[in-house]
Protein backbone atom coordinates (compact mmCIF):
# COMPACT_ATOMS: atom_id res chain seq x y z
CA UNK A 1 0.00 0.00 0.00
CA UNK A 2 1.42 3.39 -0.67
CA UNK A 3 0.83 5.84 1.72
CA UNK A 4 -0.21 9.59 1.05
CA UNK A 5 2.23 12.26 1.37
CA UNK A 6 0.62 14.79 2.73
CA UNK A 7 3.85 17.78 2.41
CA UNK A 8 2.52 20.52 0.75
CA UNK A 9 4.50 21.27 -2.61
CA UNK A 10 6.49 24.24 -3.38
CA UNK A 11 3.96 25.75 -6.15
CA UNK A 12 4.51 29.41 -8.29
CA UNK A 13 2.60 32.43 -8.37
CA UNK A 14 -0.25 33.31 -10.68
CA UNK A 15 2.20 34.10 -13.73
CA UNK A 16 1.13 33.37 -17.26
CA UNK A 17 4.91 31.56 -17.45
CA UNK A 18 4.03 29.54 -14.38
CA UNK A 19 4.78 25.80 -14.75
CA UNK A 20 2.18 24.84 -12.26
CA UNK A 21 -0.77 26.64 -14.39
CA UNK A 22 -1.96 23.57 -15.83
CA UNK A 23 -2.72 22.28 -12.22
CA UNK A 24 -4.77 24.99 -11.04
CA UNK A 25 -8.27 25.64 -10.58
CA UNK A 26 -9.59 28.50 -10.50
CA UNK A 27 -13.33 29.20 -11.25
CA UNK A 28 -15.43 29.15 -8.11
CA UNK A 29 -18.30 26.77 -9.02
CA UNK A 30 -14.59 23.77 -9.53
CA UNK A 31 -13.18 25.26 -6.66
CA UNK A 32 -16.49 24.74 -4.32
CA UNK A 33 -16.85 21.34 -6.10
CA UNK A 34 -14.08 19.24 -5.34
CA UNK A 35 -14.00 21.33 -1.47
CA UNK A 36 -17.33 19.93 -1.54
CA UNK A 37 -16.15 16.52 -2.21
CA UNK A 38 -14.01 16.27 0.47
CA UNK A 39 -16.51 17.27 2.85
CA UNK A 40 -19.16 14.35 1.52
CA UNK A 41 -16.29 11.85 1.49
CA UNK A 42 -15.13 12.96 5.20
CA UNK A 43 -11.71 12.60 3.09
CA UNK A 44 -8.76 13.37 6.00
CA UNK A 45 -6.88 17.20 5.10
CA UNK A 46 -3.41 17.69 6.59
CA UNK A 47 -3.05 20.93 7.74
CA UNK A 48 0.48 23.23 7.81
CA UNK A 49 1.51 26.27 8.29
CA UNK A 50 4.73 27.70 6.95
CA UNK A 51 7.03 26.90 9.92
CA UNK A 52 5.66 23.02 10.02
CA UNK A 53 3.43 22.72 12.43
CA UNK A 54 0.56 20.40 11.54
CA UNK A 55 -2.54 18.48 11.99
CA UNK A 56 -5.07 16.46 10.24
CA UNK A 57 -8.78 17.70 9.97
CA UNK A 58 -12.39 17.22 8.13
CA UNK A 59 -13.86 19.84 5.65
CA UNK A 60 -16.91 20.78 7.68
CA UNK A 61 -18.58 23.06 5.85
CA UNK A 62 -18.33 25.15 2.51
CA UNK A 63 -20.48 28.23 2.55
CA UNK A 64 -20.27 29.91 -1.20
CA UNK A 65 -22.08 32.66 -0.19
CA UNK A 66 -20.34 33.94 2.32
CA UNK A 67 -16.81 32.67 1.08
CA UNK A 68 -16.35 30.22 3.76
CA UNK A 69 -14.91 26.80 4.62
CA UNK A 70 -14.97 25.39 8.09
CA UNK A 71 -12.95 22.11 9.26
CA UNK A 72 -13.77 20.14 12.09
CA UNK A 73 -10.58 19.44 14.25
CA UNK A 74 -9.77 18.15 17.54
CA UNK A 75 -10.17 21.03 20.39
CA UNK A 76 -7.54 19.38 22.43
CA UNK A 77 -4.86 19.04 20.11
CA UNK A 78 -1.58 20.81 20.94
CA UNK A 79 -0.68 21.91 17.43
CA UNK A 80 -4.24 23.94 17.02
CA UNK A 81 -3.09 27.40 18.83
CA UNK A 82 -0.09 27.09 16.30
CA UNK A 83 -1.76 26.84 13.36
CA UNK A 84 -4.51 29.76 14.31
CA UNK A 85 -1.48 31.95 14.98
CA UNK A 86 0.39 31.40 11.95
CA UNK A 87 -3.04 32.73 9.76
CA UNK A 88 -1.42 30.78 7.11
CA UNK A 89 -1.91 27.18 6.18
CA UNK A 90 -1.70 25.07 3.41
CA UNK A 91 -3.94 21.99 3.16
CA UNK A 92 -3.40 18.67 1.22
CA UNK A 93 -5.68 16.13 0.47
CA UNK A 94 -6.11 12.54 -1.81
CA UNK A 95 -8.99 12.24 -4.08
CA UNK A 96 -8.51 8.67 -5.83
CA UNK A 97 -5.53 9.37 -7.63
CA UNK A 98 -5.47 13.15 -7.35
CA UNK A 99 -3.32 14.97 -4.84
CA UNK A 100 -5.34 18.55 -3.64
CA UNK A 101 -3.70 21.55 -2.00
CA UNK A 102 -4.90 24.96 -1.71
CA UNK A 103 -3.85 27.80 0.88
CA UNK A 104 -6.13 29.26 3.18
CA UNK A 105 -6.04 32.58 5.22
CA UNK A 106 -8.45 34.45 7.59
CA UNK A 107 -7.80 31.70 10.21
CA UNK A 108 -10.53 31.75 13.21
CA UNK A 109 -11.29 29.51 15.38
CA UNK A 110 -15.20 28.48 16.53
CA UNK A 111 -16.01 26.67 19.65
CA UNK A 112 -19.17 25.53 20.90
CA UNK A 113 -20.38 23.00 23.32
CA UNK A 114 -20.10 20.32 20.67
CA UNK A 115 -17.42 20.53 18.17
CA UNK A 116 -14.35 23.02 17.57
CA UNK A 117 -14.36 24.41 13.89
CA UNK A 118 -11.27 25.98 11.78
CA UNK A 119 -12.51 28.27 9.46
CA UNK A 120 -11.25 30.04 6.86
CA UNK A 121 -11.46 32.32 3.71
CA UNK A 122 -12.65 29.58 0.53
CA UNK A 123 -9.24 29.55 -1.39
CA UNK A 124 -9.01 31.26 -4.80
CA UNK A 125 -7.80 27.86 -5.84
CA UNK A 126 -7.03 24.71 -5.72
CA UNK A 127 -4.37 22.28 -7.37
CA UNK A 128 -4.58 19.32 -8.78
CA UNK A 129 -1.63 17.10 -8.72
CA UNK A 130 -0.84 13.21 -9.61
CA UNK A 131 0.30 11.37 -6.75
CA UNK A 132 4.08 11.23 -6.23
CA UNK A 133 6.70 9.39 -8.67
CA UNK A 134 8.17 7.91 -5.28
CA UNK A 135 6.86 4.98 -4.62
CA UNK A 136 6.50 5.41 -0.19
CA UNK A 137 5.75 1.66 1.26
CA UNK A 138 3.72 1.01 4.48
CA UNK A 139 6.12 -1.39 6.76
CA UNK A 140 4.74 -4.16 8.35
CA UNK A 141 4.10 -4.39 11.94
CA UNK A 142 5.44 -7.41 12.45
CA UNK A 143 9.26 -6.74 13.24
CA UNK A 144 8.71 -3.30 14.24
CA UNK A 145 11.03 -1.20 12.14
CA UNK A 146 12.40 1.87 14.07
CA UNK A 147 14.52 4.61 13.93
CA UNK A 148 17.24 4.93 16.53
CA UNK A 149 18.99 8.26 17.42
CA UNK A 150 19.86 10.78 20.12
CA UNK A 151 17.81 13.69 21.31
CA UNK A 152 19.71 16.73 19.33
CA UNK A 153 18.92 18.91 22.34
CA UNK A 154 19.40 16.06 24.97
CA UNK A 155 22.22 13.81 23.97
CA UNK A 156 21.64 11.84 26.64
CA UNK A 157 18.22 10.64 26.07
CA UNK A 158 18.35 7.39 23.32
CA UNK A 159 15.12 7.30 21.02
CA UNK A 160 13.66 4.55 19.30
CA UNK A 161 10.67 6.20 17.06
CA UNK A 162 8.61 3.74 15.23
CA UNK A 163 9.05 4.00 10.90
CA UNK A 164 5.36 4.33 9.57
CA UNK A 165 6.64 4.06 6.17
CA UNK A 166 9.20 5.18 3.91
CA UNK A 167 10.32 5.90 0.32
CA UNK A 168 13.87 6.21 -1.45
CA UNK A 169 13.38 10.14 -0.84
CA UNK A 170 12.06 9.88 2.80
CA UNK A 171 10.70 8.63 6.02
CA UNK A 172 7.43 8.91 8.45
CA UNK A 173 8.46 8.61 11.75
CA UNK A 174 6.23 8.92 14.68
CA UNK A 175 7.25 10.75 17.92
CA UNK A 176 5.21 10.10 21.25
CA UNK A 177 3.88 12.85 22.53
CA UNK A 178 6.01 12.77 26.56
CA UNK A 179 8.60 12.76 24.46
CA UNK A 180 10.73 16.25 23.69
CA UNK A 181 9.86 17.79 20.45
CA UNK A 182 12.38 17.42 17.20
CA UNK A 183 11.00 20.82 14.93
CA UNK A 184 10.44 21.07 10.86
CA UNK A 185 13.92 22.20 9.64
CA UNK A 186 15.90 20.25 12.05
CA UNK A 187 18.96 18.16 10.51
CA UNK A 188 19.70 14.52 12.12
CA UNK A 189 22.75 13.07 11.80
CA UNK A 190 23.72 9.72 12.90
CA UNK A 191 20.20 8.17 12.60
CA UNK A 192 20.29 3.77 12.60
CA UNK A 193 16.98 3.03 10.90
CA UNK A 194 16.51 -0.69 11.82
CA UNK A 195 14.40 -1.89 8.95
CA UNK A 196 14.50 -5.99 9.51
CA UNK A 197 17.21 -8.70 10.78
CA UNK A 198 18.56 -7.74 7.74
CA UNK A 199 18.46 -4.69 6.93
CA UNK A 200 20.20 -1.54 9.10
CA UNK A 201 21.48 1.91 7.41
CA UNK A 202 23.14 4.90 9.04
CA UNK A 203 21.44 7.93 7.73
CA UNK A 204 21.10 11.61 7.64
CA UNK A 205 17.11 13.05 8.15
CA UNK A 206 16.17 16.24 7.90
CA UNK A 207 12.38 17.08 9.58
CA UNK A 208 10.22 18.19 6.91
CA UNK A 209 6.82 18.91 8.91
CA UNK A 210 5.15 17.41 11.96
CA UNK A 211 0.99 16.74 12.11
CA UNK A 212 -0.74 15.75 14.89
CA UNK A 213 -2.11 12.24 14.85
CA UNK A 214 -5.03 11.36 17.44
CA UNK A 215 -5.22 7.92 18.77
CA UNK A 216 -5.19 6.43 22.10
CA UNK A 217 -2.80 9.35 22.51
CA UNK A 218 -1.89 11.73 20.70
CA UNK A 219 1.41 11.51 19.20
CA UNK A 220 3.26 13.71 16.35
CA UNK A 221 3.82 12.17 12.69
CA UNK A 222 7.23 13.63 11.44
CA UNK A 223 7.67 13.85 7.91
CA UNK A 224 11.54 13.28 7.18
CA UNK A 225 13.55 13.48 4.54
CA UNK A 226 16.74 11.01 3.76
CA UNK A 227 19.35 13.19 3.48
CA UNK A 228 22.58 12.42 0.87
CA UNK A 229 22.46 8.51 0.74
CA UNK A 230 25.14 6.61 -1.10
CA UNK A 231 24.46 4.02 -4.11
CA UNK A 232 25.28 1.36 -1.70
CA UNK A 233 22.89 2.28 0.64
CA UNK A 234 20.51 3.39 -2.40
CA UNK A 235 20.30 -0.32 -3.55
CA UNK A 236 19.49 -1.82 0.22
CA UNK A 237 16.76 0.86 0.60
CA UNK A 238 15.17 -0.25 -2.73
CA UNK A 239 15.25 -3.62 -2.12
CA UNK A 240 13.89 -3.46 1.46
CA UNK A 241 11.09 -1.36 -0.02
CA UNK A 242 10.82 -4.27 -3.26
CA UNK A 243 10.51 -6.93 -0.90
CA UNK A 244 7.98 -5.13 1.83
CA UNK A 245 5.32 -4.66 -0.96
CA UNK A 246 5.89 -8.05 -1.68
CA UNK A 247 5.36 -9.11 2.10
CA UNK A 248 2.02 -7.03 2.02
CA UNK A 249 0.80 -8.67 -1.06
CA UNK A 250 1.02 -11.88 0.29
CA UNK A 251 -0.09 -11.15 3.48
CA UNK A 252 -3.13 -8.95 1.68
CA UNK A 253 -2.53 -5.74 3.22
CA UNK A 254 -2.84 -3.98 -0.05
Amino acid sequence: MATLDTQPGTIGNAASDDPFARFRSTHPQEVQALLRELRDSSTPVALSSPTGVGLGATVWTVDGERGRIAFDVEPGDPQLPGLVEANELTAVAYLDAVKLQFDLQGLVLVRSARATALQARLPGCVYRFQRRASFRVRTLDRGAPVARLRHPSLPDMQLALRIVDISIGGCALMLPADMPLLPPGLDMGGVVLDLDTDTTLEVALRIQHATSVQGKTTSLRLGCELLRLDAGALRTLQRYIDQTQKRRRLLSLD
